[in-house]
């Protein structure tokens, strides 16, 4: 029988789940925001994502300004029309203009678009939100939940903006690696927002015949689904780099969107919103795909390489190692079970070896792979 959630567990999911309020409309107005602006569009992080849908942005005719934390990679943007670092050879064309202060950046925007690391968007969020235009909507491409508070990044936005301002914040998940983004190949990802008027004028703004978005007022579980894949990428990638098959490899993903549906609905999320793109088709492509960062540190540590090894001299981040942490701490506060998410937790943080996380999976307590009690049966 899985875990079940204590009293203490149990009133802080009804908590959750009665914070999900859907809202229809926006104050301040954004539709109007972005027409006074002429429809400006702010990417803040210029890592391979951020420069890729600030390119997406860019060829769909909108005038867009890219926050870069470096004085290099700004300057190659906007003279060699190339970010090296984290693109190489794509080039940059459009109306896209590289920036390195962040409130530059955001001034005068209708739609900010967030893809910093999720370990640093609050601080940056709090040196920028006070500079952002009265009514702008936010969109968070950042995947991961804050440590200690386990806040999701729209939350992050929401307690750091304004005080008294009211304006839309969603967050864009789905299966969609930088690289393909950014040639064009074609890319399907959920916009998750509560203001359905502001979602929709976004998904018009931004969809393309290569990059098809669709619009869900399930906003907590398009952030979970996007955060939570990350965690199970790794144990994916460890699976592999143990080489144990193709067999196992399907079974912990199988496990991994079981676990991924038990946090979500604990903290209000619908089900459903876990099998769509932001869950399931995120999970398959960040644990199967060779570009998936995530997915390579998994590899390397069923392959006998130390964590610290791995991480050192990388550029670019793998969310799901700070997300492990979050991920297993949220698990214990609600009392959801999460025995694959605890192992990868245990071989990040507490040095337990890849094999032996394994083989304590492997030899649990046989179970029903769906209680009874779910399938409306009571033994």
């Amino acid at each position: 029988m899985p875990a079940r959630a204590g009293d203490k567990g149990g009133r802080e999911r009804a908590a959750a789940k009665g914070n999900h309020i859907t809202q229809t409309s926006s104050a301040p107005d954004f539709a109007g925001l972005w027409k006074l602006t002429g429809g400006a569009v702010a990417v803040v992080g210029a890592g391979a994502w951020g420069t890729a849908l600030a390119l997406h942005a860019a060829r769909q005719g909108h005038r867009v300004t890219l926050w870069a934390r470096r004085d290099e990679i700004a300057d190659r943007i906007n003279t060699a029309r190339e970010n090296p670092d984290f693109l190489p050879g794509v080039r940059l064309d459009g109306d896209l203009t590289a920036v390195c202060d962040p409130g530059r950046a955001v001034e005068g925007a209708a739609l900010v678009i967030w893809a910093v690391p999720s370990h640093v968007l609050r601080a940056v969020a709090r040196g920028v939100l006070p500079r952002l235009a009265e009514g702008a909507a936010q969109v968070s491409a950042t995947k991961g939940i804050e440590d200690g508070t386990f806040l999701t990044m729209s939350e992050i936005l929401e307690s750091e903006s304004p005080p008294g301002r009211a304006a839309a914040v969603g967050a864009l998940s789905g299966p969609s690696f930088a690289k393909e983004v950014a040639r064009n190949l074609p890319t399907a990802v959920t916009l998750g927002m509560r203001d359905t008027a502001a979602a929709r004028l976004i998904q018009s703004l931004l969809s393309a015949p290569t990059f098809r978005i669709y619009t869900s007022e399930d906003l907590r579980g398009v952030e979970l689904g996007g955060a939570l894949k990350n965690v199970y990428a790794i144990a994916a990638g460890i699976c592999d780099g143990l080489e144990l098959g193709l067999n196992a490899r399907a079974a912990f993903l199988t496990r991994a969107l079981s676990e991924m549906n038990r946090l979500a609905g604990a903290l209000g999320a619908h089900p459903l919103t876990l099998s769509g793109l932001s869950g399931m088709g995120d999970l398959i492509l960040t644990a199967t795909g060779e570009l998936s960062r995530n997915r390579q540190v998994g590899l390397r540590l069923g392959a006998g390489e130390s964590l610290e090894s791995i991480l050192s001299g990388r550029r670019d981040v793998a969310e799901g190692v700070r997300n492990a942490s979050s991920v297993w701490g949220m698990a214990q506060k609600l009392g959801v079970g999460m025995p694959v998410a605890r192992e990868v937790y245990r071989v990040l943080y507490e040095g337990k070896s890849p094999r032996q996380g394994m083989v304590d999976l492997l030899t649990r307590r046989l179970k029903d792979e769906i209680h009874p009690e779910v399938l409306g049966r009571v033994p």
